[in-house]
């Protein structure tokens, strides 16, 4: 009779720290890849500037446009200012009111590092690298960027797999513009407002 009464106390004794185990073992699992399309929308939150973006394999880093591109030290560090002219690629909403051309958005960042870029039947080139939020697909991700012209490309964005891998990302090659949520972001008159 004592042996029973013991044997239902072990048991109840040893049932949270069972139930305990199973939360951990859920919470451990990887959540669920999102697949997007090999081109999509970004948001840039800081502006709202809304661009387009192709998400590369090919590249570990991702790149963002960027022209007159000047180092400068603000607190004894490293920091980089850049411009982002909407005329490059005329993706942003208008009312019709201004023109892509008439704006042009300048950013400064804390240089996170430099690389230097081999590239094929040209000689190496050394960017700056930055740390910026985005949205893509109705959510806010953070990413290296580096800091080149990309005013010959059909794209202002690249997404390479260093965003992929930390974001849980694949990608769906044969289509474009699948993401089931939109970002919010400005038209070209409002970004235009907070430029000035």
């Amino acid at each position: 009779m004592k042996f029973l009464g013991s044997l239902v106390l072990a048991t109840a004794l040893t049932l949270p720290a069972a139930t305990a185990f199973a939360d951990e073992t859920e919470k451990a699992e990887p959540p669920v890849p999102e697949t997007l399309g090999f081109v999509e929308w970004v948001v840039m939150n800081d502006t709202g500037i809304r661009l387009k973006a192709r998400l590369d394999t090919g590249a570990k880093t991702s790149s963002l446009h960027a022209v007159n591109v000047e180092e400068f030290t603000r607190d004894s560090e490293d920091w980089v200012k850049f411009q982002l002219p909407l005329g490059d690629h005329e993706d942003q909403p208008s009312e019709g009111e201004i023109e892509h051309e008439d704006v042009i958005i300048e950013f400064e960042r804390p240089v996170y590092r430099k690389v230097l870029i081999k590239r094929k039947g040209a000689p190496s080139q050394r960017r700056y690298v930055v740390k910026m939020e985005f949205c893509i697909a109705g959510t806010k991700h953070e990413t290296q960027f580096s800091l080149t012209d990309r005013g010959n490309f059909s794209y202002p964005v690249l997404l390479g797999r260093r965003f992929m891998r930390d974001d849980n990302i694949l990608i769906d090659s044969a289509e474009s513009f699948i993401a089931q949520r939109e970002c919010e972001f400005n038209t070209l008159e409002q970004i235009a407002k907070q430029a000035d």
